[in-house]
C-alpha cells in the first residue's frame, strides 16, 4: 500500500525491495528515453544488480521514434551513459510513416514492440519502465474523469503485458522529484521532451493541475492509495467472478456459451458485467475491448428483460432462449483464413481453439466450418445438436489432405489432431 513518503532510494534494502520481482530474470530491458526518470531508473536498476551476487543482466533500449530532430542525439547520450556503467546498451528507432492521428499511442505501441523484438533477440524476459508515483496519479485521473470501473481506477499495475511484452515498473510508488534527485547527484543532464509541457495532451493538463488537487490533500500519494484500494477491490470482485463464472457458464465443443438467465440476473451487477464480459471474450475471440459502457448497456439490458431478438458486442450473438442467455461467434467477423497444419504444429484458431497436429502428417488444414447440415453434424457427434447455427458455422474444421475430417470444434475424431478450448 503506497504511503505519502517516497522510499529512500539510497538504501540498498530498499533498492532490492522495489527491484525484488525481477530478481531470477536471466535478462531484463530497461527502456530508457534520456528523460531524467528513465536515467534515474537505469542508475538505480545499476545499483541494485551490482550489489548482488547473482544479478540479471542488463540491457539499456533507447528508442528514436523519428518525431523530434534532438532525438537521435538523445539516444546517443543515453548509449554513452550506459556504456559508462558497463551496461549492454542498444540504440533502435522507429522508421516508416506515422499515423496523421493518435500518435502518441502509435508510438507508445511501437515502442514496446520494437523493444520487445530486440529483447526477444537478446534473451531478455521483463522490460522496466520508470512509471512513477505522479505517472499513476495521471492515469487514475483520466481514467476517473472517463467514467472507468474499478477495473480501471486501479492504475497502473506493477507487473503487465503490453504488445506481448512483460513489463515491470519498480518505482511506481516513488515521487519524481526523488528520481530527478538520483540524476543530479550522478551529474547527469537529462533530455527534455517539449511534448511532456504541450497543454494540448490530456495528461499533461492533469498533471497541471495536481498541484491545485494538492492543496486540498489530493496529491499523488493519496491518488497512489485509492488506485491500490482499488486494485484490492478489483481483486475481489475477480475472485466472485470467477466463482460465478465457473458456476453459470456452460461452453460446448462448439465455443458457445450458454448461462441459465434466472441466476444470472440474481447476481450483483458487479459482478453479472465481469461474468458477462468474460464470456463475451472467450466466444467473440478476444478481440479488443470497447468501452466499459458497451458491455454495461447490454448487461442493464438482460437484467432488465429488454434485450432484443439478437445483440452483437465483441464478436459475440447474445440471444435468450427460454430462461437461458446464449452466447455464440458471430459469423463473418475476422475469422480466420483457412491454414495450414503441419507435422507437430500448433495453432491457435480465432484465439479460441488450440489445435495441434501431434503426428508426422503433412496437409492437414484448419479452417471455419462456414455450412454442415446438422443431421451430418449429429452423425459425427452421436448426438442431437442445440448449439446456434452460427456457432457450428464459425467452429473450426480439420481436414486432412485427402479431404477427411479429422476435427470439428473441440472435438477430434482422429488421434494425430488434439484440440483444445481456450477458457482463460
Amino acid at each position: 500500500m503506497p504511503t505519502g513518503l517516497t522510499p529512500d532510494l539510497g538504501d540498498p534494502e530498499v533498492l532490492a525491495r522495489l527491484f525484488a520481482p525481477a530478481a531470477d530474470a536471466p535478462a531484463i530491458g530497461l527502456a530508457v528515453s534520456g528523460g531524467p526518470d528513465s536515467l534515474a531508473l537505469m542508475l538505480l536498476a545499476q545499483r541494485w544488480a551490482s550489489a548482488r551476487e547473482s544479478a540479471p543482466r542488463l540491457i539499456v533500449y533507447s528508442l528514436d521514434h523519428g518525431l523530434r530532430p534532438e532525438a537521435a542525439a538523445e539516444v546517443a547520450m543515453v548509449m554513452a551513459e550506459a556504456d559508462r556503467l558497463g551496461l549492454l546498451a542498444r540504440a533502435l528507432a522507429w522508421t516508416g510513416e506515422k499515423p496523421a492521428s493518435g500518435l502518441l499511442e502509435a508510438a507508445r505501441l511501437a515502442r514496446y514492440r520494437i523493444i520487445g523484438e530486440a529483447m526477444q533477440a537478446d534473451g531478455a524476459t521483463l522490460l522496466l519502465t520508470a512509471h512513477h508515483r505522479a505517472d499513476q496519479a495521471e492515469t487514475v485521473l483520466m481514467r476517473l474523469a472517463h467514467g472507468s470501473g474499478i477495473e480501471g481506477l486501479r492504475g497502473m499495475s506493477p507487473i503487465s503485458q503490453v504488445e506481448g511484452v512483460t513489463v515491470f515498473r519498480p518505482l511506481l510508488d516513488v515521487e519524481p522529484a526523488s528520481l530527478a534527485l538520483v540524476v543530479e547527484e550522478a551529474g547527469l543532464v537529462p533530455a527534455q521532451d517539449p511534448s511532456n509541457t504541450d497543454i494540448s495532451y490530456e495528461r499533461v493538463r492533469w498533471r497541471k493541475r495536481l498541484p491545485l488537487l494538492a492543496e486540498d490533500g489530493l496529491d499523488s500519494a493519496a491518488l497512489a492509495r485509492f488506485a491500490a484500494r482499488m486494485a484490492e477491490a478489483d481483486l475481489a470482485l475477480t475472485q466472485m467472478a470467477d466463482a460465478a463464472f465457473a458456476e453459470l457458464v456452460t461452453l460446448d465443443g462448439f465455443g458457445a456459451a450458454s448461462l441459465p438467465r434466472t441466476a444470472f440476473q440474481g447476481l450483483s451487477p458487479a459482478i453479472g458485467r465481469r461474468v458477462l464480459a468474460r464470456t463475451l471474450n472467450i466466444v467473440g475471440g478476444r478481440q479488443k475491448p470497447r468501452a466499459l459502457g458497451q458491455i454495461e448497456k447490454l448487461y442493464d439490458q438482460i437484467a432488465a428483460g429488454d434485450l432484443p431478438r439478437a445483440a452483437t458486442l465483441l464478436g459475440a450473438v447474445v440471444r435468450i432462449k427460454g430462461d437461458a442467455l446464449i452466447v455464440s461467434r458471430e459469423p463473418g467477423r475476422a475469422l480466420p483464413e483457412p491454414r495450414v497444419l503441419g507435422p507437430h504444429e500448433q495453432l491457435v484458431w480465432d484465439q479460441r481453439f488450440l489445435i495441434t497436429n501431434v503426428s508426422d502428417t503433412a496437409g492437414m488444414t484448419a479452417g471455419a466450418t462456414d455450412f454442415m447440415p446438422r443431421h451430418r453434424l449429429e452423425n459425427f457427434l452421436g448426438f442431437k445438436v442445440t448449439t446456434p447455427a452460427e456457432a457450428i458455422r464459425t467452429a473450426p474444421l480439420v481436414r486432412d489432405a485427402e479431404g477427411e475430417i479429422l476435427a470439428l470444434g473441440g472435438w477430434s475424431f482422429d488421434e494425430r489432431v488434439s484440440v483444445e478450448l481456450l477458457i482463460d
